[in-house]
């Protein structure tokens, strides 16, 4: 995977996970009316046209991956990652902390949940599905830890702000996801051992691959954001953040 540094902005490089899978997502109008149209966010919405961007920030220490938009009809994550890559872009980050804001740019832009009728929180193992890549790429990077963020209805499971983890193989999961409950008052749902409840998440393969991994989810509706929901997963974003030492703007 080759990054370019892109010297408009400090301190930024970026390259791609998949070139399949872009999408025009200023067409989902309410991720459109949640954002900021700056010069940074125009810049990601314009290379999400071409694919899975996946953008690098800092370089040190722990290696730290935000995830959101594996499922593309929930929003408040997706709209979350942007505020927070302008949070810290330009900062003298301690560790390396990389971004992909859309995971499937298509299935953002259409506000739907899958990709090609693909449920992407199922097909992590599934050889060159998208959630796949990302997680070849969380390898090939040497990733050290992943925040998989999603958002969830009120009729849906879990249907409430929670943290998903698992104890083993890798106990880091559940040592993450207790942190981030006892900052932020989210329910733990951890599971004795990663993928026995259901295969493909992305959270799962990750921790069965020896890579700890949590998913965070707020509450809102599929296809919408509700009030306070994108300040909410933006805060579980920085709570996983700052178990690692990151220092926040």
């Amino acid at each position: 995977m080759h990054f370019k540094k892109i010297d408009e902005f400090e301190n930024l490089e970026m390259a791609y996970v998949c070139n399949f899978s872009g999408g025009y997502v200023s067409r989902n109008r309410q991720i459109f009316e949640h954002i900021e149209l700056n010069k940074f966010n125009q810049f990601i919405l314009e290379k999400s046209v071409f694919g899975t961007p996946i953008f690098k920030m800092g370089d040190g220490k722990s290696k730290l991956l935000i995830l959101s938009g594996i499922h593309g009809n929930e929003l408040p994550p997706q709209c979350a990652n942007l505020r927070l890559m302008n949070e810290m872009l330009g900062k003298d980050l301690s560790h390396t902390i990389y971004f992909i804001p859309f995971a499937a740019p298509n299935a953002t832009m259409n506000n739907e949940r899958t990709f090609n009728s693909m449920d992407l929180n199922r097909s992590a193992h599934m050889k060159n599905s998208v959630s796949n890549l990302i997680v070849k790429a969380v390898a090939c990077l040497e990733i050290d830890f992943v925040g998989d963020f999603h958002s969830t209805s009120f009729n849906a499971n879990p249907g409430f702000e929670s943290i998903f983890s698992s104890k083993s193989p890798s106990p880091e999961s559940f040592l993450i996801a207790n942190y981030i409950s006892k900052d932020m008052g989210s329910e733990i749902i951890s599971f004795d051992f990663a993928g026995s409840s259901y295969k493909g998440a992305v959270e799962d393969v990750c921790n069965l691959r020896g890579t700890p991994a949590i998913t965070g989810e707020v509450l809102s509706p599929f296809c919408n954001v509700a009030f306070g929901s994108i300040d909410k997963s933006l805060a579980q974003m920085k709570s996983f953040l700052t178990y690692f030492g990151v220092k926040l703007p």
